[in-house]
């Protein structure tokens, strides 16, 4: 008996110890030297992340995307294609603003353009985390740390992989806040011409025009339409001419919007392997007796196929289990009279978990666009309403996690795919119940 009492005080005491040392840390990072600490560790994370690439260029390894965004910035000044085929694809698959932009930066020589793209992404990461926390809270001026700490936390590693990659998706998500936080301050214009830059450094987030037309934002709509003709022709054609122009942008159209049984746009040995984590991705390697493995040389093919169907049934099965996504994320948005800030920044999260799941393309770095909804789900948590949305989130971040302990066993069943549908699931359901009773879930 005196065991069990002295067991059961032990584990009072140790229960109260831990709950005083969150207390006396909450406060910690509250306090403005805490955030100062943050900051700093910001920072020097920033600083590592942009140190490691360079390093590489410099010891002569490899640099990945670097070299080629080099390359395709040379062709540019040169006056050459930007556009051709070698080994069956594109070398550059981007639309050609993108390659206008890399034509400047390589002016500066090739250690300069990845000291440049570093310097982005990390002014890219550090305005995501901010627009985030002002997404979620509704006030420009948010300084809980945990808004910024948690959900940066829980993407470090897609973060990181931008910036070992050099890619872009950091700066497409900053875009894309930019252009909620404009639309919450009805400055429709900024908004449509914020997507539209995305859109012409890579494709897929233009498909969020379809959320504007079905939220009537007209002007939004007409901007982003407007400032995409010029990104994508005028602006080329100053420096190109307008035939060379509609030519670069022709073959890029014709090379990138294709979809067949072996490959999707020009990836012809990545389209249906684990690194593609999108619902097209998925859906064909699970169902269709394809290689899931992405080595490029001649190597022994892997099969996780649970069903041998045909292409055209698999398709039909994706278009059909697009529209349902579609569908519940149109039927959980609140009408406008009874939109909130936090509601808003449900909407905006479950657009950006639709638009991740429905591109034909979704590798690893994309998913860096889970921030938002990882500060939707540590603010709801925070204001004690996120019991209902953890039951949702715990099995996401447990998927997750799987990636980083079998990074290529997991994936290739689609794990990250699987847990972005989870965190879609969870935040559709908490929209919805606000959507009825005017209330978010609390219980």
């Amino acid at each position: 008996m005196r065991d069990s009492i002295a067991g059961r005080s032990l584990r009072q005491s140790d229960g109260l110890v831990c709950s005083r040392g969150f207390a006396a840390l909450k406060r910690g990072l509250n306090s403005p030297v805490g955030l100062r600490v943050l900051l700093l560790v910001f920072v020097t994370i920033a600083i590592v992340f942009s140190v490691l690439p360079l390093l590489h260029y410099f010891r002569g390894r490899t640099i990945f995307d670097y070299k080629l965004w080099y390359d395709t910035g040379k062709h540019v000044l040169a006056g050459d294609e930007i556009f051709f085929f070698r080994s069956g694809k594109y070398d550059f698959m981007y639309p050609p603003p993108c390659a206008l932009f890399l034509g400047g930066a390589s002016l500066l020589g090739q250690g300069g353009l990845i000291f440049l793209l570093v310097a982005i992404n990390s002014a890219a990461w550090f305005c995501s985390a901010k627009l985030s926390a002002i997404l979620v809270t509704g006030h420009q001026r948010t300084t809980n740390p945990w808004l910024y700490l948690v959900p940066s936390l829980l993407v470090i590693v897609y973060i990181w992989s931008s910036y070992h990659l050099g890619q872009p998706n950091l700066v497409l998500l900053a875009l894309m806040l930019s252009a909620f936080v404009a639309l919450r301050a009805e400055r429709e214009i900024i908004a449509g011409g914020l997507i539209a830059s995305a859109a012409a450094i890579k494709a897929f987030p233009v498909m969020a025009i379809i959320y504007l037309l079905y939220r009537r934002y007209w002007t939004a709509a007409a901007s982003l339409v407007v400032a995409l003709v010029f990104l994508l022709l005028l602006l080329p054609a100053s420096f190109r001419g307008f035939e060379r122009a509609w030519r670069d942008l022709e073959k890029w159209s014709a090379g990138m919007l294709k979809y067949s049984e072996v490959s999707v746009g020009q990836r012809p040995m990545r389209s249906y392997t684990w690194k593609n984590q999108s619902l097209v991705g998925v859906s064909n390697r699970l169902l269709r007796h394809v290689d899931a493995d992405a080595a490029s040389a001649p190597h022994q093919p892997v099969y996780v196929n649970f069903a041998d169907l045909k292409f055209s049934v698999v398709n039909t099965i994706v278009i059909a289990f697009a529209l349902a996504l579609g569908t519940i994320f149109v039927a959980v948005l609140p009408q406008r009279g009874i939109r909130t800030a936090e509601s808003n920044a449900i909407a905006f999260a479950l657009l950006l978990l639709l638009i991740l799941m429905v591109t034909p393309l979704s590798f690893g770095y994309f998913f860096c666009w889970l921030m938002l909804p990882f500060a939707v789900v540590t603010q709801r948590v925070l204001l004690g309403k996120g019991s209902a949305i953890v039951w949702w989130s715990l099995p996401a971040l447990a998927l997750l996690a799987l990636g980083l302990i079998f990074p290529r066993g997991a994936q290739l069943y689609g794990n990250t795919f699987f847990a972005t549908l989870l965190l879609f699931i969870g935040l559709a359901t908490d929209l919805s119940h606000f959507k009825r009773t005017g209330q978010p879930i609390a219980t």
